[in-house]
């Protein structure tokens, strides 16, 4: 593993293909930027002059947005500055609900649950050097930190931009852990954990079923889990979500709220313990599920996935310069279609003695109609154009003492749709364990039941390609980004992974512990760091293009006192400007935390090339190419030739911290005016 200091410069680093949501670092200029998105994003940003802009100092409060955006789209259903239900209800007619009885599925706690998704944070993500790997090139991020905090920081630049996301959550035993969030502020939770204790003192561990709230509890955890993860996927992006017999009702259930029941995909059945376990009390489990949801209506076909060379030997029998190939009968197979119901697919073939076919009659030739054994006038599967543009692809065969019609279908770039119950033996949990296993170099189990990187893997092959990214927010011990290494080994992909996994502690007399982890966190870089060194050798020569790095963060409060006040308090004009008066940012924060926040909060991405320059007698972090110079220094005031020489860098944005000025408020306009006149922004924090 390579360690790496605060100070340290990734000079290696290679140009980020992730751009900050808002611009384009290169292509930014004042008149370009709409400092208005980031504020409607979020109640804290504020714009202090024309020429200079505040970043903001929380993620997005998704119901300023979602009123935002019902305001745009309906105007005349704003009255005051507020929305107006009844004139929507109006304007909707037909369209809404009549009364208060409506299917759907509702517990206690579901409002809250829905507003501790909503509510923005101030956390951020603090960089974990000297737990990353090949951080200066790596694109692939390992986050330890409450997945509801996290998916919320990861909400400015990730948005719309993960292809799949695959999760493996608490299957509500009555032995697994459930996230006990208190709905007023996430980051509060995460830190009482990180303590193993919550705000009474009291132990947090499992959701018994013995407590009044069981499937409840379950639910208002995963809710806002999935709201927030469906806005990171794309347009045609997917989730996988792993579950047994006990949640999946109600997973269904939330899942169609969230994502839409018209795109609800498959519920994927997975043999993963032949064996069965025997503890259970009528019948011995030996599978799981797998519901699979889209974010949008995907076309016929899009899960289907190349076939392997032993299926193309065993399918495809046939070989001509096109290549292997197999004979599909052309007449359709299904008697509901015939001459009665579609006459425009009933028409005559000609076939000679050695099977060559035409669309013209012949003397030498026998006519051939797509009729049945018993008669039975049927139909082609092609209308008469297609067979006239394809008619090289046809051919007759002589079967039981008569002619029939057959189409080639070539094994080139042929595919195959997954089946709904999975049974291949690398599925198998026990498969998953003996890999994992075998990268600690141990028999005694580390972690309980280990998801198979082999079936993971074929769930990412059926969407994803080239760079795509792939989340998992309960990364457990990181099966699946050992299994989009893999992958990316097997066809030279440059697939993405983000995996985000709670520091929950491994119990005190387990194998994990004796071994030296002290945190699932703990197992689950330490897993991605062997699969990775393990793919590597077994890849060879194409090793050198594979990424097997990541760079780790842990979730923190803000560096920044000023943004320091919970989402649920409403600051008035005194807290504000005592607000105001703290110090920017706190005396024991490193420059790369500061940096990394302050990126996060203006939709930069967590793999962005950074190094360490100095300008002027300044040292400044440089992002991207020459996309941000941040100077992060508030003790340090810089003269005006100093910020000038900044903007002589032509950044496309200068982050100057607000208490680097140290009150000259004319350095801060001459800063600005200078910076306006080379069309860069001025962001202060």
């Amino acid at each position: 593993m390579t360690a790496k200091p605060s100070q340290a410069k990734p000079s290696q680093a290679k140009p980020s293909q992730a751009k900050p949501s808002q611009a384009k670092p290169s292509q930014a200029k004042p008149s370009q930027a709409k400092p208005s998105q980031v504020e409607s994003a979020s109640e804290n940003s504020s714009t202090l002059s024309p020429d200079i802009f505040e970043v903001p100092g929380a993620t997005p409060h998704f119901r300023t947005e979602l009123a935002a955006q019902l305001a745009e789209l309906v105007p005349e259903a704003v009255a005051d500055g507020k929305l107006d239900i009844e004139k929507l209800r109006e304007l909707l007619a037909d369209d809404v609900a009549d009364g208060n009885e409506r299917f759907g599925l509702f517990w206690p706690g579901k409002k809250r649950a829905l507003r501790a998704a909503q509510a923005p944070t101030t956390a951020t993500l603090k960089p974990d050097f000297a737990h990353s790997k090949d951080w200066d090139t790596t694109q692939n991020v390992f986050i330890e930190g409450d997945n509801l905090e996290v998916l919320k920081t990861l909400q400015r630049h990730y948005h719309n931009k993960i292809k799949l996301i695959y999760i493996d959550p608490p299957y509500n035993t009555g032995k697994d852990f459930v996230y006990p969030d208190n709905f007023k502020e996430g980051l509060d939770t995460y830190l009482e954990w990180t303590r193993q204790v919550n705000e009474e003192g009291k132990k947090i561990s499992t959701n018994s079923e013995t407590e009044g709230r069981y499937h409840s509890n379950w639910l208002n955890m995963m809710y806002p889990r999935l709201k927030l993860a469906r806005n990171l996927l794309t347009d045609d992006g997917v989730i996988f979500i792993s579950i047994d017999d006990r949640e999946f009702d109600n997973l269904r259930k939330v899942c169609n709220e969230v994502f839409g029941e018209s795109n609800f995909v498959a519920l994927l059945t997975v043999l993963c313990n032949p064996k069965g376990r025997s503890q259970d009390k009528f019948f011995a489990t030996n599978h799981e599920y797998i519901a699979v949801y889209s974010r949008k209506t995907l076309p016929k076909g899009y899960f289907s996935i190349a076939k392997d060379e032993d299926q193309i030997e065993d399918e495809y029998p046939e070989e001509d310069d096109g290549g292997k190939y197999r004979l599909l009968e052309l007449r359709n197979t299904h008697r509901e279609f015939g001459r009665h119901n579609r006459k425009n697919l009933f028409y005559p073939f000609y076939v000679d003695s050695e099977g060559e076919v035409s669309l013209s009659p012949d003397d030498e030739q026998t006519k051939v109609l797509p009729i049945w054994d018993d008669g039975f006038e049927g139909c082609w599967t092609w209308e008469k154009p297609k067979a006239e543009l394809d008619l090289s692809l046809l051919v007759g065969r002589f079967v039981s003492d008569r002619w029939k019609i057959y189409r080639k279908s070539y094994a080139n770039g042929s595919n195959r749709m997954l089946k709904t119950i999975l049974m291949d033996k690398s599925y198998f949990t026990e498969r998953g364990q003996k890999e994992f296993g075998q990268l600690f170099g141990v028999k005694a189990k580390l972690f309980q039941s280990p998801k198979s990187p082999y079936l993971l893997s074929q769930l990412i092959r059926t969407i994803t390609t080239n760079d795509d990214y792939i989340l998992d927010f309960f990364a457990g011990s990181s099966s699946s980004a050992h299994a989009v290494m893999t992958l990316n080994a097997e066809d030279g992909g440059k697939r993405r992974f983000i995996m985000v996994q709670l520091p929950e502690p491994t119990p005190e007399e387990s194998e994990a512990r004796k071994a030296g982890f002290k945190t699932i966190a703990d197992i689950s870089r330490k897993r991605i760091e062997l699969a990775g060194e393990k793919i590597k050798q077994d890849a060879g020569l194409l090793a050198q293009h594979l990424d097997t790095g990541f760079r780790a963060y842990k979730l923190a409060d803000t560096n920044f006192s000023k943004w320091r006040v919970t989402s649920d308090v409403a600051v008035n004009e005194l807290e504000q400007h005592l607000l105001d008066l703290r110090d920017s940012a706190d005396d024991e924060a490193q420059a790369d935390d500061l940096l990394t926040e302050l990126l996060l909060k203006l939709g930069y991405s967590l793999t962005e090339p950074i190094h360490t320059e100095t300008i002027a007698g300044l040292e400044v972090r440089k992002v991207g190419d020459n996309g941000v110079l941040a100077y992060l220094n508030e003790h340090t005031k810089p003269t005006l030739a100093q910020l000038r020489a900044l903007v002589e860098a032509a950044p496309a944005r200068i982050i100057v911290l607000e208490d680097a000025f140290q009150g000259d408020d004319e350095l801060k306009t001459n800063l600005a005016q200078h910076a306006k006149s080379r069309g860069i922004e001025l962001w202060t924090a």
